[in-house]
């Protein structure tokens, strides 16, 4: 794998560690600007929201210049944004810098899976996505755990401080290790926008709102749930959140494998087994080694799903990538943001904190059946190819329009029947 994807990861442990961190700092935040929970978690949909808006936008911007210099420019908007939540003094100021740090967000992991695909040989590509998205999973075990720790400590304003310095090292990263590449040349949107027309695109990017969307239903409200129903200090939820970093990195690692191996039973599985812990998540709450269990496997089978989702979308957008990954990312913000504010419905409703898990698991088996839906439409289409194959005469290599050969014996002539076909 070439160096340039370590850059890669870099970016995407800073936008890995501002996107789940805010979840052990729910409360926290929640108790200095005088808001309830449900409230908080608008910094949760906000930010999810503002990467499903910025992803086209961004990326729009991005067909102006080269990926490399795009990069760059999307790490340093991550930056100033996360400078704003630093410093906000109320919270609709805290919950703006947190929409700016996010419009980076899809345009940076859109452009990034673009450029890792191009860098290596194509039966490797579900690979190299994966390798730049194990910095956004290897940062739910030491960035979010450790920022968890950091603003529990000291003050969440210093983790998001932390947070600001991480994507100035991310910046630096893909300045000094991202290869230049030429500006892509008859890129224009209208020609990106194409690849929206390809149903196959918009499945992929419904099973990544729904089958995501189940994760983040659970993990927007670990903090209240585990300590309020499972039992567990508040300190203790840090190393919940590295269990839940773990899970993410062993799936996105084995998603990543099998994605160019078996795809799409990759998907039914993952999805179809993330669907269950979910529903069983309600019950094992309540008990604190089941709870950590299941947090492990979530984290594991929600993460499986990322690079055979991103490289179906590659695959099938071939002629326009750039737009279509980057509206896929937008694509698990928004199902955050959905099963977020969800979430918060059923908390609000007196429900529970465990309620939000059912909401996950009816998502989850949503996109499972979008994922067989799927499976069957491209059955159908390689049958149809195949069987226009076996129906269509096969030329001889090179032949060509002849002349009848003069010394051969004249064909009889036939009369055209009803039942014989007559070329045109």
């Amino acid at each position: 794998m070439p160096l340039a994807l370590l850059a890669l990861a870099i970016g995407a442990f800073g936008i890995g560690t501002t996107e789940f961190v805010i979840m052990g700092l729910l409360p926290d935040v929640a108790a200095d600007f005088q808001v309830s929970i449900p409230t908080a978690g608008f910094l949760v949909t906000g930010y999810a929201l503002g990467v499903v808006l910025g992803a086209p936008l961004m990326t729009a911007v991005g067909t102006r210049v080269t990926r490399k210099r795009m990069l760059m420019l999307l790490m340093g908007l991550f930056v100033v944004g996360n400078l704003v939540s630093a410093l906000a003094p109320v919270f609709g100021v805290m919950l703006a810098g947190r929409v700016i740090a996010s419009l980076a967000h899809g345009a940076f992991f859109g452009i990034g899976s673009v450029v890792a695909a191009d860098l290596v040989a194509p039966q490797k590509k579900a690979g190299a996505i994966a390798m730049m998205f194990t910095g956004l999973t290897v940062a739910n075990v030491v960035g979010v755990p450790l920022g968890t720790f950091i603003g529990q400590s000291f003050g969440w304003r210093l983790t998001f401080l932390a947070v600001a310095g991480l994507g100035v090292l991310g910046l630096l990263g893909v300045a000094r290790l991202v290869p230049e590449q030429p500006k892509p040349e008859g890129v224009r949107i209208r020609h990106e926008l194409a690849a929206f027309r390809d149903v196959q695109v918009l499945l992929a990017m419904a099973m990544t709102v729904l089958g995501f969307g189940g994760v983040f239903a659970a993990i927007t409200y670990i903090t209240p749930m585990m300590t309020g129903t499972a039992g567990y200090a508040t300190s203790s939820v840090t190393w919940l959140l590295v269990l839940f970093g773990l899970g993410m990195v062993g799936g996105n690692l084995l998603g990543g494998k099998f994605a160019d191996r078996r795809l799409m039973p990759m998907l039914y599985v993952s999805l179809g087994a993330l669907a269950v812990v979910l529903a069983l998540f309600t019950l094992t709450a309540h008990n604190k080694i089941a709870a950590a269990v299941t947090i492990f496997l979530i984290g594991g089978l929600g993460f499986a799903t990322v690079p055979p989702l991103q490289k179906r979308v590659l695959d099938h957008a071939a002629g326009a990538p750039t737009l279509a990954s980057a509206v896929n990312i937008g694509a698990f913000n928004l199902g955050n943001a959905l099963s977020a504010w969800l979430g918060g419905i059923v908390i609000a409703a007196g429900f529970g904190y465990t309620a939000p898990n059912w909401i996950g698991a009816a998502l989850a088996a949503s996109a499972l059946l979008l994922a067989v839906l799927s499976g069957q439409i491209e059955r159908r289409a390689v049958a149809r190819d195949r069987l226009v194959a076996q129906r269509s005469p096969e030329p001889s290599a090179g032949a060509g329009p002849t002349e009848p050969d003069a010394t051969a014996p004249a064909a009889p002539t036939v009369a055209p029947t009803a039942r014989t076909p007559v070329s045109r």
